[in-house]
This record gives C-alpha cells, structure tokens and sequence, in this order.
C-alpha cells in the first residue's frame, strides 16, 4: 500500500508499554498486541493482579514476545520489577482495557499496584481506553475522573456503544482494538498539521424521521464514512465541525460535534455552521422526504391500510452549493442504477467541486462495513479508487482537498 494514503503511520521501532486491568474485556489484549507487533512496535505488557483471572500472562506473553510483569518483584529470585525503568523505556504507556477502579485511582494518584505506579513515573505519553457497563462509564465520577486525566495530559481513547457485558445495551464497550491503534500512531507519528489555519463542515450519520412518538423512517447508514472524514481533516490540522445524525459512533480525536436527529435540525446545524467555514463534505444520508404530520400519541394499528403523507425536505446540500461563493463543496452520491450519470448531475445542480460516487451493487462497498469502493468524478472525468478501508478512502478524499486549496 502507498504509504502517502495511509491514515496509520507505522509504529515501526516505537516501544508500548501496555496496561491491562481487570475487565472482561482483557480479552481484547490479545489482538491489540497482536496489531502493535504488526505496526512494528516492540510491546512489553504489565497487568494487574485481577486482570490475570480475565487473560492469561502466557497468552499476553506468547504475543508480546516479552516476559509479563504483575508484581513489584518476582518471588521467585527477587528481581525488582522497575516501574520508573519501564515508564523511561516507553514511547507510549497504553492501558486498554482501563476499568473505572484505575482511572479513579490514576485520578487520585493511588499507587497500589504495578501498573499505577509505572503511570505516575512515566515521562511519555498515556493513552487509556476505558471499558466498563454504560452506567459505570455515565456516573459523574467516572466523567469527573476522565476530565481530569484528559486536563493532565492524558489521552483518552473513547469506548464505543453496543451491547455489554451485563446484558445491557450503550455506551462502555472498549473500542475496537483497530481504532486504538490508529489513535496511538496519531499520536506518535502525527500527520503533517497541512490544514491549520483552515476550517470544515463535515455531515455524517442517518437522519430520522419521526412518523408518531415510537416510529420513525431512517436509512441503514453507519456514520462511518463521515466519520473518518472528520478524523482526517482533523488529523491534518484543520478545525472540524462535524454534524452528525444518530450513530454509534465515538466523536473523532479534535473534533466539535453538534448532534442532529432530523434532516430538518441537520439543515438549520449545517447551513448555519457552514458560515464560518472554509469548505464542507457533505456526507450525511439524509431523508429526502418526511411525514407531513407527526402525530402526538401513538398511532394504533386498524384493519386497514396506513396511508402517510411525505414531504420533500431541504435539499442541504444544494442550498450550500448555491452560496459557497469561492468556497470547496465535496459531495456524496450512494447509487444503485445509472450511476455516473445520476452523480454528474448532481455534480452540476448542487455545484460540488467533484462527488464521491459509491454504488451499492459494488461488493465491499456502502453501509455499516468498514470498506469501501468509490470514484471521484468531477468536470473532467471520473477516478475509480480499489476497494479500501474507509480511512483510506477518507485520506484519499482529503489528499484531493488539499490539492485543489493550493
């Protein structure tokens, strides 16, 4: 793969600590490890007592190609184990999965433990992946704890939404092991800040449409896309404001999220915010059309049909496109039939300086999945793009942005 299209800059050389705590997800270790070793990076693993009873040292150890450390000691022979050593020998102390008990403690300076004390001697920089049941992560104390680790220094890798653990559905779910890793390269291997100084509307995410107070019309689309959009500009230096349908997704490292659920309250966010800003990408799956009414109470089922009335909505990204005077506009064009033809039509009717054109009948491509097979098409013809990661294809999009503002 073409290195310049990489949004993971390799960790070749780079030495993670890594931090394991007591959480069922400690499973997930394995394949974090896993992936630094890929990157490049040379891991060395300490754990804490509890975290033992979720993941074996000999699994972590067989991966890491490194000896676990648990105790200050080994009782064995004696030898110390160096939490300031360890916290010298890190590029990055990483601790994933982090519980709510270690982030208090590393909030308080508690130092009962191997791994607390290496966080409070280590000179480079920490990265925690929290992972604990919705209400846990929710409670003011835990937010309180993360606020003050984040006012530290400390880099906090968001956990995702979906099901738990206990049962329960939300937000708490370590992220994925992929994500983390991307967060960590950023970090160690940061983009050229090439976009500083500018500023960008990024629309992402399903709009929904309310039918009574329990339904809704909506679409199958992710965020994902968008997502990684966002991250990218963001990664380059430029100040992104990201409007968001529902999504399950984390907000992006340096990002301002406005959150929207209408295709109504994403026009008044989008047009509003894109006043102030140097382009947008426009990216968002929004309803083209919604119920006239919106009844109070819940509509009762009958015996016969039920008829809804729809209206169009605002066309979001036409009404850009008519004012951005001199500014950039990228758009987005999910086909199914005719493809080119329909997104050089709105190429020209919403005055897109190229589109991003993704066809569902494409494998690989479209929503909820991670890649994805696109082509830009602006005035002078269409560039089709293999099947890649949708952070790939998010560093190719911002890679042409960049050309076109010099």
């Amino acid at each position: 793969m073409d290195s310049r299209h990489t949004t993971c800059p390799s960790l070749q050389g780079r030495h993670i600590l890594l931090g394991i705590t007591g959480s069922i997800a400690a499973y997930k270790a394995a394949v974090l490890c896993r992936l630094l070793k890929t990157a490049g990076a040379e891991v060395r693993v300490v754990m804490t007592p509890l975290a033992k009873q979720f993941i074996t040292p000999l699994t972590m150890a067989t991966l890491a190609k490194n000896p676990i450390l648990v105790e200050f000691f080994d009782p064995e022979n004696g030898a110390w184990n160096s939490h300031v050593s360890l916290g010298e020998w890190a590029d990055c102390y990483l601790i994933a999965p982090a519980t709510a008990n270690t982030l208090a403690k590393m909030a308080t300076g508690v130092a009962d433990n191997l791994l607390l004390t290496t966080y409070l001697s280590a000179r480079c920089p920490v990265v925690v992946a929290p992972a604990m049941d919705l209400d846990m992560f929710a409670h003011p104390a835990t937010q309180a704890n993360l606020a003050t680790l984040r006012s530290r220094g400390v880099r906090v890798v968001e956990p995702e939404a979906g099901e738990l653990a206990s049962g329960l559905t939300g937000k708490g779910r370590l992220a994925e092991p992929e994500h983390i890793v991307e967060a960590v390269t950023r970090l160690l291997a940061p983009t050229a800040k090439s976009l500083k100084g500018r500023h960008f509307l990024v629309t992402a995410g399903a709009t929904i449409e309310a039918i009574d107070p329990v339904r809704f019309i909506s679409n199958h689309s992710s965020g994902k896309m968008g997502y990684a959009i966002a991250g990218e500009l963001a990664a380059r230096g430029a100040r992104v404001t990201l409007v968001s349908g529902r999504t399950a997704l984390a907000c992006p490292e340096g990002v301002e999220r406005v959150d929207v659920l209408s295709a109504e309250e994403m026009y008044r966010a989008a047009t509003e915010a894109f006043d102030a800003c140097d382009g947008a990408v426009m990216c968002a799956a929004v309803a083209d059309y919604t119920p006239e009414q919106v009844s109070a109470t819940k509509l009762r089922k009958g015996d016969g049909e039920l008829v809804i009335r729809l209206r169009r909505t605002h066309d979001i990204a036409a009404e850009l496109g008519a004012r951005k005077e001199g500014r950039l506009l990228v758009g987005f064009a999910l086909e199914t039939d005719d493809e080119e033809a329909h997104a050089e039509q709105k190429l020209a009717h919403k005055h897109f300086d190229f589109i991003v054109l993704n066809s569902l009948r494409d494998a690989g491509a479209g929503f909820r999945g991670d890649t994805n097979k696109v082509t830009f098409i602006d005035r002078t013809g269409g560039e089709p793009l293999p099947l890649l990661t949708k952070r790939e294809v998010a560093g190719r999009i911002v890679d042409r942005i960049e050309k076109l503002l010099k």
